[in-house]
């Protein structure tokens, strides 16, 4: 395993309603992160897809019913073509390759919600929450405020997670103090790359509505003020924040020289860790609306039929 590996976290906008010019600039920013040297690259939340921030998704009248879906219409199936030219602009540029999307279930929109964003997006569940080997640590990602969720975190820990990423919508200025609690706390690098977006990289009004009344909101309003940041295991800032504009921020992770240094003092799922009063039981089994079973008799009904099929 490589001791070292280069990370790039990307701080930008998606092209709202537009998939495919998306993809076109993730590939240009994977294009200049490679020529840095960079191995991992780290996108922000719901990149794929756009983050709806200042949507009324209770607007139940025809036009709230055709901007969602405009939305849904935007968004990527898992797995699909969307998904193979991302793995292959990894391929071609010889990157981990990290991204939030929004997903689409039918006609259910993925990603694990809170607060509001209960409104416009479906559930998922621990199932897709895997931690990767990769010959630079094991990679993982957890998305948004479900970083304050203490049981999440501690699940990624005992998955091992080295390499955190934790893509989020959340630019205010607790953020940085969360991250640096989680790379901490798990003894783990923390990569949280967050979007950069004016107000002209959105929608025009009535259909998004950044205020109630955007008078005082111009096409270059900052709606979505950045922040991204890359922490080491002891809690240092190695590269950002940044709330100046899009961009992309990168640093050197020492993962085999670094993370046993911050083990040493406090592994939460090892030495640390009170087995004897404290235990979690994290249910990793896919969690589905309808589950289709049969019989024994019906299953050598069906048999019985293929029999006389073949004959």
């Amino acid at each position: 395993m490589s001791s070292t590996v280069r990370a790039t976290v990307v701080q930008a906008s998606s092209i709202f309603y537009d998939t495919p010019a998306t993809l076109d600039k993730a590939e240009r920013f994977l294009k200049e992160a490679a020529a840095l040297g960079s191995q991992l690259v780290v996108f922000p939340e719901a990149f794929i897809g756009g983050y709806p921030r200042g949507y009324n998704f209770a607007d139940q009248s025809p036009r709230g019913k055709e901007s969602f879906r405009k939305y849904h219409a935007s968004a990527i199936n898992v797995p699909g073509p969307e998904v193979d030219r991302l793995a292959s602009m990894a391929a071609k540029y010889k990157v981990y390759l990290v991204t939030g999307v929004v997903e689409r279930d039918g006609y259910t929109l993925k990603l694990m919600p809170t607060y509001w964003e209960r409104l416009f997006w479906g559930f998922g569940d621990c199932s897709t929450t895997p931690v990767y080997d990769t010959p630079y640590g094991k990679l993982g990602s957890v998305i948004c405020w479900e970083n304050r969720m203490p049981l999440f975190r501690t699940a990624m820990y005992g998955k091992g997670i080295e390499i955190y990423c934790a893509p989020t919508a959340d630019s205010g200025d607790t953020w940085v103090a969360t991250m640096r609690h989680v790379a901490i706390e798990g003894g783990c690098y923390v990569l949280s790359p967050i979007q950069f977006c004016r107000r002209k990289d959105y929608p025009p009004p009535p259909e998004y509505l950044y205020s109630p009344t955007e008078e005082d909101v111009t096409p270059d309003s900052i709606v979505w003020a950045g922040g991204s940041v890359i922490i080491s295991p002891h809690g240092e800032i190695l590269a950002g924040p940044n709330y100046e504009g899009e961009g992309f921020f990168t640093a050197d992770l020492d993962v085999r020289g670094e993370i046993p240094k911050a083990k040493f003092q406090f592994d939460v799922v090892g030495h640390y860790s009170r087995a004897d009063v404290l235990s979690l039981t994290v249910n990793n089994r896919p969690l589905l609306p309808v589950t289709f079973t049969s019989s024994p008799s019906k299953i050598k009904d069906d048999e019985e039929m293929d029999e006389c099929k073949d004959i």
